[in-house]
């Protein structure tokens, strides 16, 4: 019963909380249209989601995120730095990063965590779903770049989903 009326809690909890930050306020009002959305959405939605979602490692999760949060950080750090003192010297490019996951769940959250770090954004999932392909403000080492994705930012997906 409390699995067809939560069928992802994880889901639940997250839209609610985002809810009330997005209004900033902890009324009463918003907190019920956030509990009723956290549980709406869901619910409606449960029957368009390929696969149960999984998480091996919930710990796990909740560093990736924190180090994703510090990436995006320092992101923002390096791209304001080279929009206002290299705008001359900017190598954009493509780069195709080749992907060991295997989840549809997994590849999105790679390729959406990759878009919302500044200076890069991803363009396109290859038709076998093997690599991702990448644009980048600035690339001085294009294996180096594909690198760095894949340890801090696949592997660690690869291992919670895993």
């Amino acid at each position: 019963m409390l699995r067809k009326l939560f069928p992802h809690p994880f889901l639940s909890l997250a839209l609610g909380i985002i809810w009330l930050l997005l209004n900033n306020s902890i009324a009463a009002g918003h907190i019920v249209l956030g509990a009723l959305l956290g549980i709406f959405i869901p619910w409606f939605t449960a029957a368009f989601w390929q696969e149960q979602v999984m998480i091996r490692r919930p710990w796990l999760l909740t560093k990736f995120v924190l180090v994703v949060i510090y990436e995006i950080l320092v992101a923002n750090i390096i791209v304001a730095r080279l929009i206002l003192t290299k705008q001359s010297k900017l190598q954009p490019g493509f780069l195709e990063v080749p992907l060991d996951l295997t989840s549809p769940l997994a590849i999105s959250l790679l390729a959406n965590t990759i878009s919302l770090t500044p200076g890069t954004v991803t363009c396109d999932l290859s038709e076998d779903q093997k690599s991702l392909l990448i644009h980048a403000l600035h690339i001085e080492d294009a294996e180096a770049t594909v690198t760095e994705i894949k340890q801090q930012f696949e592997k660690p997906l690869k291992e919670i989903f895993s």
